[in-house]
C-alpha cells in the first residue's frame, strides 16, 4: 500500500461492470479504500449503451462512423444530459453510500478539459480516395487544466468526471471516455491508469493473459497481429498516456469484483500493466 501513498490513481469506469449493482457497489467500495488509505483516486466514467438506450427512448437516430458515435445537435444534448447528469450522479451517489465523499464533474467543470473537433479520414472502397469523416460534436482533449483536481486531492473529496468538454467555439464535444481518462491522468502525472474493460487484459496466441508489456513489446504485438479488434485502440490509448507522462497503465476485467483492489494491492496484480 505504501507504493501508492499520496500518489494519484486515475480509474476509468465503464463497460459491464457499470451496469451490475453488486460490481457497482464493490467498485465504490474500492475506490472510497483509496482513499482512505491516503490515495488519490480520479473515476472517469463512459456510457455509451446508456446513451445509445436514451437516444432510442426519445426517438433520436443515431449511427457510427468509423467505431465513433455520430454526434448531432440533438444528440450531444442527450449525451451530456446522460453522461454528465444521470450516469455521473449514480456514481457519486453510490460512492457517498458505502462511506465515501464524491463530486460528479465534467470537462466544463472550472474548464478543466477543453476539446477540439475530431477528425478521423476513411479510403472509400468506389474511388480509393481519402475521404475526411465529419463526426460531428465527437471532440479529443486539447488542453487539461489540473487545478480543480489538484485542490480535490488535497481533500477528502473523490472526484468522478464525465467525458463532456467545450470546445474554443463554444461548443459542447462529446469525448471518448478512454481518451479522456488518459489526457487526465496524463497532466496528473498519475501512478497508475486502470481501465475496467470486459476482458481479462491482453492476450497472447494461446489466449493466455500477458501480466506486463514495455510500449516498444505493445506495438510489436499491434503489429503481428496478437492484439487486434477492438483491443487495437485500447492498447494504443494506454501507449498515448504513457507518453503524456503517466507511469503504467493497466487494462484489466472490471467484472470481477474488487479488481481495483486486486491489481493495486497484491503482488502479481490482476490485468495486464504496460509501463514506458
Amino acid at each position: 500500500m505504501l507504493r501508492y501513498d499520496e500518489e494519484t490513481v486515475v480509474v476509468k469506469y465503464g463497460g459491464h461492470a457499470m451496469g451490475d449493482a453488486a460490481l457497482g457497489r464493490a467498485f465504490a467500495e474500492d475506490v472510497t479504500l483509496l482513499k482512505l488509505a491516503g490515495i488519490n483516486p480520479v473515476v472517469v466514467h463512459g456510457g455509451g449503451p446508456q446513451i445509445g438506450a436514451m437516444l432510442e427512448r426519445l426517438g433520436i437516430k443515431s449511427e457510427f462512423r468509423g467505431g465513433l458515435r455520430v454526434t448531432d445537435k440533438a444528440t450531444v444534448d442527450i449525451v451530456e444530459m446522460v453522461l454528465a447528469g444521470s450516469i455521473n450522479k449514480e456514481i457519486v451517489a453510490s460512492i457517498n453510500a458505502v462511506g465515501g465523499r464524491a463530486v460528479g464533474l465534467c470537462g466544463k467543470d472550472g474548464r478543466m478539459v477543453t476539446a477540439r473537433k475530431l477528425t478521423r479520414t476513411t479510403i472509400d472502397p468506389d474511388s480509393n480516395i481519402e475521404k475526411i469523416l465529419d463526426l460531428g460534436f465527437v471532440g479529443e482533449p486539447a488542453t487539461v487544466r489540473r487545478e480543480v483536481l489538484d485542490v480535490l486531492a488535497k481533500s477528502e473529496i473523490i472526484p468522478v468526471l464525465a467525458p463532456v468538454a467545450p470546445g474554443e467555439d463554444g461548443e459542447t464535444y462529446n469525448v471518448n471516455a478512454d481518451t479522456f481518462a488518459g489526457a487526465v491522468a496524463g497532466a496528473l502525472n498519475a501512478k497508475r491508469l486502470l481501465f475496467l474493460t470486459d476482458v481479462a487484459g491482453v492476450l497472447d496466441k494461446d489466449k493466455t493473459l500477458i501480466k506486463e508489456l514495455t510500449v516498444a513489446e505493445a506495438r510489436r504485438l499491434i503489429a503481428d497481429g496478437t492484439v487486434s479488434g477492438g483491443m487495437i485502440p485500447k492498447v494504443e490509448t494506454c501507449i498515448e498516456a504513457i507518453e503524456r507522462g503517466v507511469e503504467g497503465v493497466v487494462i484489466l476485467d472490471g467484472k470481477v469484483p474488487h479488481a481495483v483492489l486486486l491489481e493495486l494491492f497484491t503482488e502479481g496484480g490482476a490485468g495486464t500493466l504496460i509501463t514506458p
